[in-house]
C-alpha cells in the first residue's frame, strides 16, 4: 500500500510539473477592481492552496461541532 500511495504521489507531482512547464505566460487577474498580472500557474497554486485553507477549516468546523452535538445529545449528559 505504501508503494501505491508513493507512486501516485509521484504521477501528481510529475503532472503538476509539467503543468507549471507548459503554463507559464503572465495573464491579467481582476476581482473587485483589483488586477495583477502573474504567472498562470502561480494563479492556480494559490487558488488550489488557498482551497485546502478554507476547505481543511470547513472540515475541522464541521467535525468540531457534530463532535460538540454528540456531546449534549448523548444518553450520559
Amino acid at each position: 500500500m505504501r508503494w501505491l500511495h508513493l507512486c501516485v504521489v509521484v504521477l501528481f507531482a510529475v503532472a503538476v510539473f509539467i503543468f507549471v512547464v507548459q503554463n507559464f505566460s503572465v495573464v491579467t487577474m481582476s476581482f473587485m477592481g483589483f488586477s495583477a498580472r502573474a504567472p498562470l500557474a502561480l494563479l492556480v497554486a494559490l487558488v488550489y492552496v488557498l482551497g485546502m485553507v478554507t476547505g481543511g477549516s470547513l472540515w475541522a468546523l464541521l467535525r468540531r461541532s457534530l463532535h460538540g452535538s454528540q456531546l449534549t445529545n448523548s444518553p450520559d449528559a
